[in-house]
């Protein structure tokens, strides 16, 4: 503990006549409500649909599933068509030999070869992120190349994030960084419409939560800028991955989901992803409101597993970044913490290694995805 957890901890203890609420009584008040919220709910998996009841929901992986292989895109493809899926998220440019608009239609026409599709993504096109990098020049010269792109690979969406956790303690806070991707977004903004591509904004390794990410599609447009939902991520911001997706639903473009396990620890919460069907996650009510209210949005399983992330919201200091975080969404996450049990990380003893493992998690997600929750086209 602390010195100024410490220091925090003996003020609770002095008598006061109007002393607020303490935080730990004020997480206990949350939980008993957030219970409530979501009582009868079964959190298994194994309730899901068999594969009798298709849902006619595009499957794919979003290739950084696969990053230690460090396969090129027309690898990609085969290993995709391997799996039988119908879409291929490339998330970073990295797997492409050039950005040509003739090799791009070259490997477009490979992937229609295999009846898949291909989303093409790429990274932090905020200018005063922590995350940004001037790899491709300015983030509106990174955000137009990413559009040309995808016109030429025929994706109808360009995936890009704000940042990570980090640029909530910046100056103006995420807010300012929010505004500052919006003013990028629109200065391609006929760019985009013009080429038929679509801005898909991810919600990044704790950077937003999903309403902070819905007032930046708000500001930018929907008629242009929509999300990339990331199941994963919303747990690192403290939200119930079904609860993230009942608020993003109506923008949602493109997706990189996985299944997360969840449980209580000392200084709050601990995160491990998992692959599907292994977490805590209520994924039969995610795939219900997924098929409903995204209808044409492919499913892409980004499996990155093995490693725990502690959410500390018993520490004073947390909540200096989340100002404006709601008690009711907050709430059913802590309702789903009490539903998991601590596991142990994993951690491979080599590159092999953890190329065997990446490639575990992927193929058992997607066999789980097809058997258990009716996704995919292809049998």
């Amino acid at each position: 503990m602390s010195a100024n957890d410490l220091k925090f901890k003996k003020e609770k203890n002095m008598e006061h006549t109007h002393r607020p609420i303490g935080r730990r009584q004020f997480v206990a008040t949350l939980a008993a409500s957030g219970a409530g919220l979501i009582a009868g709910t079964v959190f298994s998996t194994r309730a899901a649909p068999s594969t009798s009841e298709k849902r006619g929901i595009k499957l794919g992986i979003d290739n950084f599933a696969v990053r230690a292989m460090k396969w090129n895109i027309r690898q990609l493809i085969d290993y995709g068509a391997s799996l039988k899926i119908d879409s291929l998220l490339v998330s970073d440019f990295g797997p492409f030999d050039n950005f040509e608009d003739t090799y791009l239609r070259e490997i477009r026409k490979a992937a229609d070869e295999k009846g898949m599709q291909i989303h093409l993504g790429s990274w932090s096109i905020c200018p005063t992120s922590r995350s940004f990098k001037a790899d491709w020049g300015t983030a509106e010269e990174h955000l137009a190349l990413g559009i040309r792109m995808a016109a030429a690979l025929g994706s109808p969406v360009f995936r890009v994030i704000l940042g990570n956790r980090d640029d909530r303690a910046t100056e103006g806070g995420i807010e300012a960084r929010i505004r500052d991707t919006v003013a990028v977004c629109k200065a391609v903004r006929t760019r985009a419409i013009d080429a038929g591509v679509k801005i898909a904004v991810e919600n990044h390794a704790g950077d937003m939560q999903s309403r902070e990410l819905v007032s930046l599609i708000e500001a930018a447009g929907k008629d242009y800028v929509g999300a990339n939902i990331d199941s994963g991520n919303a747990a690192w911001t403290f939200e119930d991955p079904v609860a993230n997706l009942e608020t993003l639903a109506p923008y949602v473009l493109t997706s990189s989901l996985r299944d997360s396990a969840i449980w209580e620890s000392d200084n709050g919460a601990t995160v491990q992803w998992t692959a599907m069907g292994e977490g805590t996650v209520d994924l039969k009510t995610y795939f219900q409101i997924f098929a409903k209210d995204c209808p044409g949005v492919p499913v892409h399983i980004e499996t990155i597993s093995g490693f725990n992330r502690e959410i500390p919201y018993l520490q004073r200091d947390f909540w200096k970044l989340w100002p404006k975080a709601r008690a009711d969404d907050f709430a059913r996450f802590l309702a789903l913490a009490k539903t998991g049990t601590p596991r142990p990380s994993h951690r491979s003893a080599n590159a092999a290694e953890e190329q065997e493992y990446q490639k575990g998690e992927i193929e058992r997600s997607i066999r789980f995805c097809k058997e258990q929750l009716g996704l995919g086209l292809k049998s």
